[in-house]
C-alpha cells in the first residue's frame, strides 16, 4: 500500500508553507502550527492524490478537509496505532 512521505523543514527560501514533490515526499514549514499545519499537510497531500486538480480546486477541497477535521476536533496529540485503518492495516 502507498505511503506519501512527510518531512519538516524550513521552506522561507522557496516562498512556500508547503511542497509536494512527484516522488510522493511532502515537505511542510517546521513553522506551522495548529490548524494551518493540518491545512497545508491536507493541502499537498490533495496535490498529490489529484495532481489533475489545478490549484483553486486543491485549495477548495483542503480548506473543507480542514476545517471539517478542525471542527470535529482532531488535533495532533496521540500517535497510537493499535485499531487498525479500513484496509486492515496498522
Amino acid at each position: 500500500m502507498r505511503r506519501i512521505k512527510v518531512q519538516y523543514s524550513k521552506l522561507g527560501k522557496q516562498k512556500a508553507w508547503g511542497l509536494a514533490h512527484s516522488d510522493e515526499l511532502i515537505e511542510i514549514d517546521i513553522r506551522l502550527k495548529g490548524r494551518k499545519a493540518m491545512e497545508i499537510l491536507i493541502h499537498e497531500i490533495c496535490h498529490i492524490l489529484a495532481p489533475e486538480d489545478d490549484e483553486e480546486e486543491v485549495i477548495r477541497k483542503s480548506v473543507i478537509l480542514t476545517k471539517t477535521l478542525w471542527h470535529e476536533g482532531y488535533r495532533r496529540i496521540d500517535n497510537t496505532e493499535d485499531i487498525p485503518l479500513q484496509n486492515g492495516e496498522t
